[in-house]
Protein backbone atom coordinates (compact mmCIF):
# COMPACT_ATOMS: atom_id res chain seq x y z
CA UNK A 1 0.00 0.00 0.00
CA UNK A 2 1.11 3.65 -0.54
CA UNK A 3 1.94 6.94 2.15
CA UNK A 4 0.25 9.81 1.11
CA UNK A 5 0.98 13.40 2.59
CA UNK A 6 -1.79 16.01 1.17
CA UNK A 7 -1.31 19.42 2.06
CA UNK A 8 -4.30 21.78 1.93
CA UNK A 9 -4.74 25.44 0.45
CA UNK A 10 -4.99 28.77 1.87
CA UNK A 11 -7.32 29.40 4.89
CA UNK A 12 -8.00 25.65 5.14
CA UNK A 13 -7.12 22.94 7.34
CA UNK A 14 -6.85 19.17 7.19
CA UNK A 15 -10.39 19.03 7.80
CA UNK A 16 -10.51 19.49 3.53
CA UNK A 17 -9.43 16.35 3.16
CA UNK A 18 -11.92 14.25 5.24
CA UNK A 19 -13.56 12.29 2.35
CA UNK A 20 -10.53 11.75 0.29
CA UNK A 21 -8.28 10.55 3.65
CA UNK A 22 -11.37 8.18 4.60
CA UNK A 23 -11.24 6.54 1.30
CA UNK A 24 -7.72 6.51 0.83
CA UNK A 25 -7.57 4.37 4.73
CA UNK A 26 -10.15 2.50 3.54
CA UNK A 27 -8.50 0.70 0.56
CA UNK A 28 -5.58 0.60 3.24
CA UNK A 29 -2.99 3.55 2.38
CA UNK A 30 -1.39 5.01 4.88
CA UNK A 31 -2.32 9.04 4.89
CA UNK A 32 -1.43 12.18 6.62
CA UNK A 33 -2.92 15.03 6.13
CA UNK A 34 -1.38 18.31 8.50
CA UNK A 35 -2.38 21.55 9.02
CA UNK A 36 -0.34 24.38 8.68
CA UNK A 37 0.55 26.61 11.32
CA UNK A 38 -1.81 29.43 11.60
CA UNK A 39 -4.84 27.69 10.40
CA UNK A 40 -7.78 25.50 10.93
CA UNK A 41 -6.80 23.92 14.13
CA UNK A 42 -3.83 25.87 14.70
CA UNK A 43 -5.49 28.85 14.42
CA UNK A 44 -4.76 29.83 17.77
CA UNK A 45 -1.08 29.85 17.16
CA UNK A 46 -1.43 32.35 13.71
CA UNK A 47 0.76 35.25 14.57
CA UNK A 48 1.99 37.82 11.62
CA UNK A 49 5.66 35.98 11.61
CA UNK A 50 4.15 32.84 10.36
CA UNK A 51 5.24 32.73 6.46
CA UNK A 52 5.62 30.37 3.89
CA UNK A 53 8.93 29.37 5.59
CA UNK A 54 7.43 28.00 8.56
CA UNK A 55 4.83 26.80 6.36
CA UNK A 56 7.08 24.31 4.34
CA UNK A 57 9.09 23.67 7.94
CA UNK A 58 5.80 21.53 9.15
CA UNK A 59 4.85 19.52 6.15
CA UNK A 60 9.30 18.71 6.22
CA UNK A 61 9.42 18.30 9.78
CA UNK A 62 6.56 16.06 9.42
CA UNK A 63 8.21 14.07 7.01
CA UNK A 64 11.69 13.97 8.77
CA UNK A 65 10.06 12.83 12.34
CA UNK A 66 7.75 10.06 10.88
CA UNK A 67 10.99 8.90 8.74
CA UNK A 68 8.35 8.76 5.84
CA UNK A 69 10.29 8.03 2.56
CA UNK A 70 8.70 6.83 -0.88
CA UNK A 71 5.08 8.90 -0.53
CA UNK A 72 3.20 10.89 -2.51
CA UNK A 73 3.32 14.66 -1.85
CA UNK A 74 -0.01 16.08 -2.80
CA UNK A 75 -0.15 20.43 -2.64
CA UNK A 76 -3.44 22.03 -3.16
CA UNK A 77 -3.68 25.78 -4.31
CA UNK A 78 -1.82 27.40 -1.98
CA UNK A 79 -0.14 24.30 -1.26
CA UNK A 80 1.75 24.05 -4.08
CA UNK A 81 4.29 26.81 -3.18
CA UNK A 82 4.59 24.29 0.06
CA UNK A 83 4.60 21.23 -1.68
CA UNK A 84 7.32 23.33 -3.97
CA UNK A 85 9.82 23.80 -1.47
CA UNK A 86 9.39 20.43 0.23
CA UNK A 87 10.42 18.49 -2.63
CA UNK A 88 12.95 20.81 -3.60
CA UNK A 89 14.38 19.79 -0.09
CA UNK A 90 13.77 16.29 -0.11
CA UNK A 91 13.16 15.06 -3.17
CA UNK A 92 15.16 11.73 -2.50
CA UNK A 93 12.22 10.50 -0.40
CA UNK A 94 9.08 11.28 -2.81
CA UNK A 95 7.33 8.60 -4.81
CA UNK A 96 5.70 11.20 -6.88
CA UNK A 97 4.17 15.32 -6.52
CA UNK A 98 0.86 15.90 -6.92
CA UNK A 99 -0.22 19.50 -7.74
CA UNK A 100 -4.24 19.79 -7.27
CA UNK A 101 -5.35 22.81 -9.20
CA UNK A 102 -2.30 24.78 -7.43
CA UNK A 103 0.35 26.74 -7.70
CA UNK A 104 3.46 26.06 -9.15
CA UNK A 105 5.89 28.53 -8.47
CA UNK A 106 9.17 29.52 -10.16
CA UNK A 107 12.48 30.14 -8.27
CA UNK A 108 11.66 33.88 -6.74
CA UNK A 109 8.06 34.08 -7.27
CA UNK A 110 5.41 35.13 -4.17
CA UNK A 111 1.78 34.13 -4.04
CA UNK A 112 1.76 37.96 -4.48
CA UNK A 113 3.11 37.78 -8.10
CA UNK A 114 0.41 35.48 -9.48
CA UNK A 115 -2.64 36.22 -7.27
CA UNK A 116 -2.79 40.09 -5.89
CA UNK A 117 -4.77 39.97 -2.67
CA UNK A 118 -7.87 42.26 -2.65
CA UNK A 119 -7.71 44.74 -0.61
CA UNK A 120 -11.01 44.15 1.04
CA UNK A 121 -9.24 40.70 2.28
CA UNK A 122 -6.69 42.51 3.93
CA UNK A 123 -7.46 43.09 8.02
CA UNK A 124 -5.63 44.14 10.83
CA UNK A 125 -2.58 45.11 8.82
CA UNK A 126 -1.35 41.83 8.50
CA UNK A 127 -4.40 39.08 8.41
CA UNK A 128 -5.97 37.93 4.98
CA UNK A 129 -9.82 36.69 4.84
CA UNK A 130 -10.76 33.08 3.24
CA UNK A 131 -11.97 33.84 -0.42
CA UNK A 132 -15.45 32.88 -0.14
CA UNK A 133 -16.96 28.50 -1.08
CA UNK A 134 -18.68 30.42 -3.61
CA UNK A 135 -16.47 31.84 -5.39
CA UNK A 136 -14.16 29.14 -5.45
CA UNK A 137 -17.04 27.33 -7.06
CA UNK A 138 -17.92 25.24 -3.72
CA UNK A 139 -21.14 22.85 -4.71
CA UNK A 140 -23.59 24.38 -3.08
CA UNK A 141 -24.41 22.02 -0.31
CA UNK A 142 -20.74 22.21 1.09
CA UNK A 143 -20.78 26.30 1.11
CA UNK A 144 -21.70 27.21 4.38
CA UNK A 145 -19.36 24.31 6.08
CA UNK A 146 -16.92 25.26 4.06
CA UNK A 147 -16.99 28.91 4.84
CA UNK A 148 -17.52 28.23 8.45
CA UNK A 149 -14.56 25.98 8.55
CA UNK A 150 -12.06 28.62 6.51
CA UNK A 151 -10.19 30.65 9.05
CA UNK A 152 -7.50 34.26 8.20
CA UNK A 153 -4.69 33.46 7.16
CA UNK A 154 -1.11 35.71 7.87
CA UNK A 155 0.04 37.47 4.39
CA UNK A 156 3.24 36.96 4.96
CA UNK A 157 2.62 33.34 3.81
CA UNK A 158 1.61 35.19 0.27
CA UNK A 159 4.11 37.67 0.32
CA UNK A 160 7.77 35.98 0.78
CA UNK A 161 9.51 34.80 -1.95
CA UNK A 162 10.07 31.40 -2.75
CA UNK A 163 13.73 29.44 -2.56
CA UNK A 164 14.33 26.61 -5.15
CA UNK A 165 17.13 25.05 -6.44
CA UNK A 166 15.64 22.94 -9.26
CA UNK A 167 15.74 19.71 -7.39
CA UNK A 168 11.90 18.83 -8.86
CA UNK A 169 13.40 17.20 -11.58
CA UNK A 170 14.85 14.44 -9.29
CA UNK A 171 10.95 13.04 -8.67
CA UNK A 172 10.27 10.27 -10.98
CA UNK A 173 6.87 10.96 -11.53
CA UNK A 174 4.76 14.46 -11.28
CA UNK A 175 0.96 14.99 -12.17
CA UNK A 176 -1.05 18.10 -12.33
CA UNK A 177 -5.12 17.96 -11.72
CA UNK A 178 -7.08 20.72 -13.20
CA UNK A 179 -10.26 21.77 -11.65
CA UNK A 180 -12.32 22.84 -14.95
CA UNK A 181 -15.95 23.66 -13.63
CA UNK A 182 -15.01 27.10 -12.16
CA UNK A 183 -13.74 30.94 -12.81
CA UNK A 184 -16.04 30.94 -16.17
CA UNK A 185 -13.12 29.41 -17.84
CA UNK A 186 -10.51 31.97 -16.20
CA UNK A 187 -8.90 30.24 -13.54
CA UNK A 188 -5.51 31.82 -11.82
CA UNK A 189 -4.29 27.98 -12.12
CA UNK A 190 -4.74 27.36 -16.08
CA UNK A 191 -1.41 28.85 -16.53
CA UNK A 192 0.16 25.98 -14.55
CA UNK A 193 -1.81 23.53 -16.03
CA UNK A 194 -0.56 24.66 -19.54
CA UNK A 195 3.14 24.80 -18.16
CA UNK A 196 2.02 21.04 -17.03
CA UNK A 197 1.65 19.77 -20.14
CA UNK A 198 4.42 21.31 -22.17
CA UNK A 199 6.94 20.31 -19.37
CA UNK A 200 5.44 16.38 -19.85
CA UNK A 201 4.06 16.06 -16.78
CA UNK A 202 0.89 14.01 -16.38
CA UNK A 203 -2.18 15.94 -16.45
CA UNK A 204 -5.91 15.34 -15.78
CA UNK A 205 -8.97 17.48 -15.53
CA UNK A 206 -11.99 17.30 -13.08
CA UNK A 207 -14.64 19.31 -13.91
CA UNK A 208 -15.62 20.71 -10.61
CA UNK A 209 -14.58 23.83 -8.49
CA UNK A 210 -11.42 24.42 -6.78
CA UNK A 211 -11.89 22.38 -3.75
CA UNK A 212 -11.94 19.22 -5.76
CA UNK A 213 -11.48 17.16 -2.71
CA UNK A 214 -14.78 18.40 -1.26
CA UNK A 215 -16.26 17.95 -5.20
CA UNK A 216 -15.24 14.62 -6.56
CA UNK A 217 -13.46 12.87 -3.70
CA UNK A 218 -14.22 9.58 -5.58
CA UNK A 219 -12.53 10.71 -8.69
CA UNK A 220 -10.05 12.20 -6.68
CA UNK A 221 -9.04 9.32 -4.71
CA UNK A 222 -8.76 7.30 -7.91
CA UNK A 223 -6.04 9.90 -9.49
CA UNK A 224 -4.20 10.02 -6.42
CA UNK A 225 -3.83 6.05 -6.25
CA UNK A 226 -2.68 6.59 -9.75
CA UNK A 227 -0.21 8.73 -8.97
CA UNK A 228 1.53 5.78 -6.45
CA UNK A 229 1.88 3.72 -9.37
CA UNK A 230 5.88 5.36 -10.94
Amino acid sequence: MAKFVLVHGAWHGSWCWQRVRSALQAQGHQIFTPTLTGVGERSHLLSAQIDLRTQTLDVTNLIRWEELTDFVLVGHSYGGFVVSGVADALPERIRSLVFLDAFVPENGKRLVDYAPIAPEQLHDGWKVRPISAEAFGVNPADRDWVDSQCTSQSLACFEQPIELAGRLGQIKRIDYIFAKAWAGGHSPFAQFYQKAKAIGWRTHEVACGHDVMLDEPVRLTELLVNASHT
